[in-house]
């Protein structure tokens, strides 16, 4: 999911999926058999990988939107999945066979999802809160209330702007 949200550099202007084709081989490189997408396909992905971003500012403290939930969960309903068990009595959710498209590549996403809830990751992977940036991250921290992709750069702006602010109000 971080690898999908981060297809597009806000900052820099850098856009990985600027045509059915580009999103067509971003899907096959990462083993998704979605078949060949076209522009509508393109849309929703646009439109997912925007929810999603939407969804890893919440992991920090930002709501998501209703619209941007109600654009999710309808992308999400597209791609159903299953509940597939293994030999060792663990089981774990999988696209449903035969998706093509858009549908594919939501199901997939939405297996992930499910794979990190499950490990009790998914809360980590979070936006960076800088409007300019937005870039998706792994919150590493011990306690996990990063706000930034990195304190470097974001974070060390963020913090110069705000130092400046009470500056100015002093």
């Amino acid at each position: 999911m971080q690898d999908l949200v981060n297809t597009v550099d806000l900052e820099g202007g850098a856009e990985e999926w600027r045509t059915p084709a580009d999103l067509t081989a971003w899907v096959r490189a990462r083993g998704i058999a979605a078949g060949p997408l076209d522009a509508e396909a393109l849309a929703g992905a646009l439109a997912l990988r925007e929810a999603l971003r939407d969804v890893c500012s919440s992991h920090a403290g930002v709501d998501v939107p209703p619209e941007v939930l109600g654009v999710l969960n309808a992308l999400l309903a597209a791609g159903p999945l299953r509940l597939v068990a293994d030999e060792e009595g663990g089981a774990a959710v999988r696209p449903a066979d035969g998706l093509t498209g858009l549908a594919a590549l939501t199901a997939a996403v939405a297996a992930a999802v499910a794979g990190a809830v499950a490990a009790g990751t998914w809360q980590r992977l979070k936006a960076c809160a800088s409007e300019e940036c937005r870039w998706a991250y792994y919150d590493r921290s011990p306690a996990g209330r990063s706000r930034w992709c990195t304190m470097a750069i974001c974070g060390s702006r963020a913090k110069m702007r705000s130092y400046r602010r009470r500056r100015a109000g002093a």
